[in-house]
């Protein structure tokens, strides 16, 4: 960076959020800048550790609750929250503050703002959220994840810049299908074949019925007519009874609550059945992944169904409501799959076309150049 040297990065709340501030602080280390990460959420003391296991310095803001869930609790959070992360500002006199989305960015970004700091957004959804479209007023820049739905709302100059993805996973895309598949049998003790068809299924931390009812069900029931393998991500809570519906399956299959070998599941699978968040699309793109994107149907404004409309409407995925995924529906779609590859094959090879693989340092190399037009 020639201009930009310190910053900071405020983040908190779900992985969504987290992540793509925590990639973004690691490029920029790598580039030789200084960064801190200011924290907040109830995962903030986790995502400390996991921060600082990266060597990257962090803070943890006291927790502040959604307006509409706790208005009472929300002020106190801001109250504590603007206290602490003015007095770390102000220690670190950082050149700007970069807010990763969400409420918890507020208390940071009003504290940068009392002592002239300069701020810039990023948002990791195709529909901006709320928090973004109030704090653009006086914002540097907003960067997006992908184009916005909703870019007309936005009070500061605005660039798609892609979403930042782990640095594990971006050097890990151009892996071959026969080396993922050769690492998960070497690291997890399997036998999975590069001749049969692998479906990875994943919905989300906490897991859902909708991943991890229906489609084993199916997948089942179609052993018998089609060859398959599969990869099923079940979530910690719902682990052991996905798990057990597996139990004595006549197919290869490996289930798991969760993993950080990510690219070995994205590089193995044929198939990807999950959520749409914001980190999932742009991890499902840089790999080429067919997939079938279920939003989450509580999401705030729906943004994850705009989501998978970026996917679907160019053709790299299929978008299923999660009302309509029934078993029948899901057979169909599995089916579809398992008889007509090279129609799945295409909607992989255009889901790569839309991936962003350097999203971090786009971002990084535009606020630097904003950072040089503010200086005289």
């Amino acid at each position: 960076m020639e201009h930009l040297k310190t910053l900071a990065i405020t983040c908190g709340g779900t992985g969504g959020h987290f992540y793509p501030g925590l990639s973004i602080a690691r490029e920029f280390r790598e580039c030789g800048g200084e960064v801190e990460l200011l924290l907040s959420g109830v995962n903030a003391a986790r995502q400390c550790e996991i921060a600082e296991s990266f060597g990257i310095s962090a803070m943890e803001l006291p927790r502040m609750p959604s307006p509409k869930a706790s208005p009472w609790g929300f002020v106190a959070g801001l109250a504590g929250g603007f206290s602490g992360a003015r007095r770390k500002l102000r220690e670190l006199r950082p050149q700007l503050l970069l807010g990763m989305g969400s409420f918890a960015s507020l208390p940071a970004i009003l504290a940068a703002r009392s002592l002239g700091i300069a701020y810039a957004l990023h948002d990791g959804n195709a529909r901006i959220g709320r928090a973004n479209r109030i704090l653009s007023r006086g914002s540097l820049l907003l960067g997006t994840g992908f184009p916005p739905v909703n870019g007309g709302k936005i009070h500061c100059p605005l660039e798609v810049t892609g979403m930042p993805v782990r640095p594990e996973l971006r050097k890990s895309v151009g892996i071959t299908r026969q080396e993922a598949i050769d690492g998960l049998n070497r690291e997890f003790g399997r036998h999975f074949e590069p001749a049969t068809p692998i479906v990875l299924i994943f919905g989300g931390s906490q897991g859902a019925a909708v991943f991890n009812t229906v489609f084993p069900a199916v997948l089942r029931r179609m052993a018998g007519e089609f060859p398959l393998q599969v990869l099923h991500l079940a979530g910690t809570k719902q682990f052991d009874a996905t798990r057990a519906r597996y139990e004595d399956a006549p197919f290869p299959h490996l289930v798991l609550g969760a993993s950080e070998k990510m690219e070995l599941f994205l590089g193995a699978a044929d198939l990807v059945i999950c959520r749409s968040g914001g980190s999932t699309v742009a991890e499902l793109a840089l790999f080429g992944k067919a997939s079938v994107l279920i939003p989450y149907p509580y999401a705030a404004e729906l943004h994850q169904n705009d989501n998978a409309d970026f996917l679907a409407s160019a053709g790299g995925a299929l978008k299923l409501e999660n009302a309509e995924c029934t078993e029948a529906r899901a057979e169909e779609i599995l089916r579809d799959f398992l008889t007509s590859p090279e129609r799945w094959r295409e909607r992989g090879r255009i889901a790569a076309t839309l991936g962003r693989p350097d999203a971090a340092r786009v971002l990084l190399e535009l606020l630097d150049r904003k950072i040089g037009d503010a200086q005289p």
